[in-house]
């Protein structure tokens, strides 16, 4: 019954050309290296500061090699405050692993942005940053996309801001923004969207219940409707593509429902989509890339996809995350085009710690690998409790780890 509900899935959701792939179907592709090949290097940044309120995430924001021996990581936090949104905001650390790092906490305003090492203007009051990913373009500017958080206003979306000295940070989209989150107040539309997330009038009358819409907003685009991890990159034609975890609801009658009374999203699948835009603010082309079959966990969903572009093709990290045990782990996936990809190992890729250890419970990668000075290198967060929160070994905390490996390739 399982399989055979699984394969009428497959067969609807052939949204891009080419449809599902297997590996036998997909020829040949380069092999990854063996999870022994990894080194955990320990954790690089831990939350020292008040504001971090105990938990730092790196999760799809990009690292920077700064030259000798130093690294720019761009991370998020969510603050020491109760107040769920207002001690949310983004910041950037600068040092050495192994030695001190010196911190930058965004400067948010209204207005213009502020003279400081990082600040973000024309962002809305009580709007609050989270996920940074920064790119440098390639015409010299510096972008900023990040989720924002403003409960009371009824906001969560995706923006872009932009620099000219890599500093000071202007929104340029506070209201056409790249995605909705699916409470955003914005969203007027009730029924499937194509991502297959239904919307219903029990959750329009719960938008309704914030703030209305200012006739400055349009409304939502159904297709721009999202979860949260979302990631960006430019290609080298100038172009840009996302991957954004995209939600698919499932009723009682899915075998994979029960498995979700573990979980803060119940009725829902968490599944990858692409989406694709010319100047990196004006998104289209929505399709699915990947999403658990018949031959994975019925409880496995898909948490993020974070991507690296080498000359062999894109190499993909793919959050394989379970609901039974609340466990993230990093799964090795590859894909020619960005569009079809291949599973073929199905296990992880980097093995998560041992009980008490700061990445026990899971690993958050960051936007890509780097390599640099002959080895690859990958910062990502860790965590030492579960995606419910209910079970920890010792006090919750993430911190930013590092691996490094000689060769992301197999034989």
């Amino acid at each position: 019954m399982r399989k055979a509900l699984f394969g009428i899935v497959a067969v609807l959701m052939v949204l891009c050309a080419g449809g599902w792939y297997t590996p036998k179907d997909f020829g040949e592709f380069p092999k990854s290296c063996n999870p022994d090949s990894w080194v955990k290097r320990g954790i690089v940044i831990e939350p020292n500061q008040p504001w971090e309120g105990g938990s730092i995430q790196n999760f799809n924001s990009p690292t920077e090699a700064l030259g000798d021996g130093r690294w720019r990581i761009w991370y998020g936090f969510w603050g020491s405050t109760a107040s769920y949104g207002s001690g949310m905001n983004i910041a950037m650390a600068e040092g050495v692993p192994g030695g001190k790092w010196s911190k930058h906490v965004a400067v948010l305003t209204e207005g213009e942005p502020a003279d400081a090492p990082l600040a973000i203007g024309n962002l809305p009051e009580g709007w609050r940053p989270v996920h940074p990913v920064h790119i440098k373009l390639k015409d010299g500017r510096d972008r900023l996309y990040f989720w924002v958080h403003a409960p009371k206003q009824g906001v969560i979306r995706y923006l872009a801001a932009e620099s000219t000295d890599g500093r000071r940070y202007r929104v340029v989209n506070p209201h056409t923004p790249c995605l909705y989150h699916f409470f955003d107040r914005a969203i007027e539309f009730v029924g499937t969207i194509p991502s297959g997330l239904t919307l219903t009038l029990e959750d329009k009358k719960y938008r309704k219940s914030k703030p209305p819409r200012p006739a400055c907003e349009p409304i939502a685009d159904p297709n721009l409707i999202s979860n949260d991890a979302t990631v960006v990159y430019q290609l080298s034609d100038g172009t840009f593509e996302m991957y954004t975890v995209a939600l698919v609801s499932i009723d009682k009658n899915d075998p994979r429902y029960e498995s979700q009374t573990h979980d803060n999203l119940k009725g829902y699948i968490r599944v990858i989509d692409r989406l694709v835009s010319e100047d990196g603010l004006n998104w289209h082309s929505r399709c699915r890339v990947l999403e658990p079959d018949a031959n994975d966990p019925v409880d496995l969903q898909f948490y993020y996809l974070n991507v690296t572009h080498t000359p062999k093709g894109r190499v993909g990290m793919l959050g394989h995350y379970r609901l039974y045990a609340q466990e993230t782990d990093l799964e090795w996936c590859y894909s020619k085009d960005g569009i079809h990809w291949v599973r073929p190992y199905r296990k992880a890729w980097i093995e998560r710690g041992k009980p008490y250890e700061n990445d026990s419970y899971a690993i958050y990668t960051a936007s890509s690998l780097i390599n640099y000075n002959n080895q690859w290198w990958l910062f990502c967060t860790g965590t030492n409790y579960a995606h419910n929160i209910k079970c920890s070994y010792g006090r919750p905390q993430s911190v930013i780890m590092l691996a490094t490996t000689n060769s992301i390739w197999g034989e």
